[in-house]
């Protein structure tokens, strides 16, 4: 059983499911990774760079089944090509790997990204086509080719299922990820404002029994969404600073001011401070709309869980302060 992306927020919480179930799991970390959320775990590991064909040939070989999770969640990077050489290089190289060693299961986590939304805010379902190329920023756009490289490996024949985790909250979230950094500055009062738009909120240990769930019972060549509550920005904001004891801000904050404060924040990142900027304007661009999604399909097909987003929110926030990102 070979994971990649095991050290990562969603990839540790598959290894560590995997694991109460018994299986021996080789974890692929990539190199200089935090390995953190692996302590304690009885597994074995492999620092391997997802694009080297050599190392990924031997991590695959004898395998029964393949979790491929490895990737660049970033909203902005210095050098973009870097998210491509994983993201998409990536992909290809693990997949090429499976396909050369035989693995008889492959489980491709793609994202709530390469779905296309509806203009009205409807949820979305699988079938939704991607739509989003005006957009894009340079994850959500390698995420949809990606997801287009694991299909036509699924077209020739190669058992995959992809699942579209939508956006994760929950325990070991170190980077954070950019969903984790909206909890995190709620919870620290950096929010100017209520914002407009939703999306789809999710507990992290569900996306990972969603991925057992998919190698399990998955059918190859479809894509299953793993998310559970349409929300708005607004009413998820109020619901973490009452969980987390915090005031937020009444006033609201139109679109059109919002994307010019991200404009702005990412010329400054692009030209001056070369940092992270708090928000980039296309992923503004999608943060404004309705971005919600019909997972009907993966619990009548795969039984995926539900969990109250309180308990989920509850539980990331007990975490945060237990490993100092909050103060207790």
């Amino acid at each position: 059983m070979v994971v990649t992306g095991a050290s990562g927020f969603i990839g540790s919480a598959v290894v560590r499911q995997l694991m109460a179930q018994g299986r021996d799991v080789l974890a692929v970390v990539e190199p200089g990774a935090d390995l953190k959320n692996l302590e304690g775990l009885n597994v074995e590991r492999v620092t391997a760079d997802v694009t080297d064909a050599t190392r990924m040939d031997r991590a695959c070989s004898g395998a029964e089944a393949l979790y491929h999770l490895a990737a660049i969640y970033r909203i902005w990077l210095p050098d973009p090509e870097v998210i491509y050489r994983v993201n998409l290089e990536g992909t290809t190289t693990v997949l090429l790997a499976a396909q050369k060693a035989k693995v008889q299961r492959i489980v491709y986590t793609s994202s709530i990204a390469a779905v296309g939304l509806h203009g009205d805010g409807t949820p979305a379902d699988e079938d939704v086509q991607f739509n989003l190329h005006g957009i894009a920023n340079d994850y959500i756009l390698t995420k949809y080719l990606s997801e287009r490289i694991a299909m036509q490996f699924a077209q020739s024949g190669l058992p995959v299922v992809v699942v579209n985790p939508a956006f994760p909250f929950g325990e070991r979230d170190r980077a954070p990820t950019p969903t984790g950094r909206v909890l995190l500055d709620i919870l620290k009062g950096k929010l100017p404002g209520l914002m407009p738009g939703g999306f789809n909120a999710v507990d992290v240990d569900n996306v990972a029994r969603g991925h057992l769930l998919a190698e399990e019972k998955g059918r190859i060549g479809e894509r299953y969404i793993l998310g559970d509550h349409n929300i708005s920005f607004e009413d998820f904001s109020k619901l973490a600073a009452k969980l987390g004891g915090v005031a937020i801000p009444e006033r609201r904050i139109p679109a059109p001011v919002i994307l010019g404060l991200s404009w702005v924040a990412e010329q400054i990142a692009d030209r001056w401070t070369h940092k992270t900027p708090p928000a980039t304007y296309r992923a503004t661009q999608y943060g404004v709309r309705k971005a919600y999604f019909d997972v009907s399909k993966a619990r009548k097909e795969l039984g995926l869980p539900s969990t109250p987003l309180e308990e989920t929110i509850t539980r990331a926030i007990g975490w945060y302060r237990a490993n100092g990102f909050l103060r207790a």
